[in-house]
């Protein structure tokens, strides 16, 4: 299991767009992903929990990821929400 935090850079943090986004990405990958915010743990291939989680712009998220590809989905993830999630 491997985990990072990161930065919501978003203007309008995680709507529908970014959000279905950011599940697409996770999807890709084998490894469980999920990400914390607060109290609240959110599973990323879920748009519905992703959106969920309430995720505003300067909100601080954990990425954690747990499988086989975990390295590498945590990259991906990292690097995506970094990238401003196509916003």
């Amino acid at each position: 299991m491997v985990s990072q935090t990161v930065t919501i850079k978003n203007p309008t943090g995680l709507h529908l767009r970014p959000a279905g986004i950011l599940c697409r990405e996770a999807m890709q990958f084998k490894s469980s992903i999920t990400f914390e915010k607060e109290n609240t743990t959110a599973n990323a291939k879920s748009v519905l929990s992703v959106l969920g989680a309430c995720v505003k712009n300067g909100d601080i998220i954990k990425f954690i990821c747990d499988g086989i590809d975990e390295e590498e989905a945590l990259q991906a993830m990292v690097k995506i929400v970094e990238s401003g999630l196509g916003e």
